[in-house]
C-alpha cells in the first residue's frame, strides 16, 4: 500500500484531520498497534472531533461577541443578586428548546452584557445558531438594508437565527422605522426562537422608550411575557477591575 496516495486521496477528498493523523502513525510506525477496526474508529474520531470544532469555531465567529465571556466565568457573589441555581438551570439551555426569551437588566457595569454573552457562547458550543448585536447598531443596519432593497433578506435571517442577543436594549429612543424593525423580528421569532435581552433600562419603561402604543402593546406581550428575568444589583464590575489594575 502506498501511503502518500493514501494521504494525497484524503487530503482530495477534504478529509484533512485523518490524513495528518494516518500520516503521523506512518512516520512513527504505530499502524501495527491496533486492529483495522481500532484503526478506522481512531481515524473517524479524530476527524470527527476536528469538524465539530472548526464548526464550533465558526458559529462563535459568526456570533460577533464583544468579549469572551464563558459560564465558567460568572461571578456570583452576593452583591450582584444573581440566583445561581436559576442560571445554572438557564446555563442547560432547555429554554432555547422551548423557545423562551431571556431579559437581562441591572444597571451600567453589572455584567449584563457578559451574562448574555456567556449564554450565547454556550449556545455555541452545543450548536446552535447566534448572533450577538448592539441593539441602536442593528437597527442602522436595517435602515440601511431598506435603502438597497435588501431588508427583507436581513429579516429573515434574523428569524432563522437560534438565539439573537440585543444588548444595550432602549439606551436610544427608538424612532418609527426601529419599531417596525423591531416588530418585525419580534413577530417572526415568538414561539419559534429565543431572543435575550440586556438592558439597564427597566422592563417598566421599555412601553414608553419603544412608543406608538399599539405597536408597544403588541412587541411586549411577545418578548416580556413568559420570559426569564434577571434583574441585576450590586456595585458596577468595571470600576473593580480599574481599581485592581
Amino acid at each position: 500500500m502506498n501511503n502518500n496516495q493514501t494521504v494525497e486521496k484524503l487530503r482530495h477528498m477534504r478529509i484533512n484531520a485523518m490524513a495528518d493523523l494516518h500520516l503521523q502513525h506512518v512516520k512513527n510506525n504505530q499502524l501495527g498497534t491496533l486492529t483495522a477496526d481500532e484503526y478506522l474508529a481512531l481515524l473517524t474520531d479524530h476527524e470527527w472531533e476536528e469538524r465539530q470544532n472548526k464548526k464550533i469555531n465558526r458559529l462563535i465567529k459568526h456570533a460577533g461577541f464583544r468579549q469572551k465571556a464563558t459560564l465558567a466565568d460568572i461571578d456570583y457573589s452576593a452583591t450582584r443578586t444573581l440566583d445561581k441555581n436559576m442560571f445554572q438551570r438557564l446555563a442547560t439551555l432547555d429554554f432555547i428548546k422551548r423557545n423562551e426569551n431571556v431579559i437581562i437588566t441591572g444597571l451600567t457595569g453589572v455584567g449584563k452584557s457578559f451574562l448574555a454573552q456567556a449564554i450565547g457562547h454556550q449556545a455555541c458550543m452545543m450548536e446552535y445558531k447566534v448572533l450577538y448585536s448592539i441593539t441602536s447598531r442593528l437597527f442602522k443596519r436595517l435602515k440601511l438594508s431598506r435603502m438597497d432593497g435588501t431588508y427583507m433578506n436581513d429579516i429573515n435571517k434574523l428569524a432563522k437565527t437560534d438565539v439573537l442577543i440585543l444588548d444595550d436594549f432602549g439606551l436610544q429612543a427608538f424612532d418609527k422605522q426601529d419599531r417596525e424593525s423591531l416588530m418585525d423580528i419580534i413577530e417572526d421569532r415568538h414561539s419559534k426562537k429565543t431572543t435575550i435581552v440586556a438592558s439597564q433600562i427597566p422592563v417598566s419603561v421599555w412601553y414608553d422608550i419603544i412608543g406608538e402604543g399599539t405597536i408597544a402593546d403588541a412587541i411586549l406581550d411577545r418578548l416580556v411575557n413568559a420570559s426569564h428575568r434577571i434583574d441585576l444589583n450590586g456595585p458596577s464590575l468595571r470600576k473593580g477591575i480599574l481599581a485592581s489594575e
